[in-house]
């Protein structure tokens, strides 16, 4: 008996080692995985991410100027639109197509507010001075709501049915806004005491603590 306990026969010299035969019910050599290397980060996106935030912050800072309230200085610019000075008089048709004069209003204290119906801060405040009106009405308070819209009651007789307006609505034009001294953004809103003078002038959206205790003031 031979003493070779080997699987295969002897080689031959000089021939080419024979494959290694898988032997079954062996598990299969696990496949070669070639390493990934990282993609680098783009330097560039960080860069672009600050300068698209630097911006935003512009724009917001731009639009919170824009509607900031800023009184106007007693006796600046022209006739008519500084503090203390008698309110410019005016006649104009309201939305029903009935003539309305500021003057007739002496007496009274008034809130004259400049708006649009595409305005944004306006539809803001016209639920203020809705309230308002109900409130110091009795006491000597009338709101005259003056609407620079081009399409004219057209589109604000809808617009006040809508938002509940029970104040005096009428159309406005370059020509009143001029007797003003012109107006240079929506809102704009005038407090005018009893003896037709103007108290306060507001540009933009203010809150309505600061309208109502302008009023309550005068009342």
């Amino acid at each position: 008996m031979s003493d070779d306990t080997s699987q295969f026969p002897p080689q031959e010299a000089g021939a080419e080692p024979r494959a290694e035969q898988p032997v079954e019910g062996a598990p299969e050599p696990a496949a070669t995985v070639e390493p990934v290397e990282a993609e680098a980060p783009r330097r560039g996106r960080p860069l672009l991410t600050l300068v698209l935030i630097l911006v935003a912050a512009a724009v917001l800072i731009g639009l919170a100027h824009r509607y900031a309230s800023r009184q106007v200085p007693i006796n600046a610019g022209p006739a008519g639109e500084g503090l203390g000075q008698p309110a410019p008089d005016f006649m104009v048709k309201d939305i029903r197509g009935n003539t309305f004069k500021l003057s007739e209003l002496k007496g009274k204290v008034v809130i004259l507010d400049f708006w649009a119906t595409w305005c944004q801060p306006c539809k803001i405040e016209i639920p203020w001075f809705v309230d308002m009106y109900n409130r110091y009405k009795a006491q000597g308070l009338e709101v005259v709501g003056v609407a620079m819209d081009d399409e004219g009651a057209e589109v604000v007789k809808p617009f006040v049915e809508r938002y509940g307006m029970n104040y005096k609505v009428v159309i406005g034009n370059e020509k009143i806004t001029d007797l003003f001294g012109g107006i240079y953004g929506l809102p704009t809103t005038f407090i005018i005491d009893r003896e037709g003078k103007i108290h306060s002038r507001h540009i933009g959206l203010v809150s309505r603590e600061t309208l109502e205790q302008a009023v309550k003031k005068l009342l």
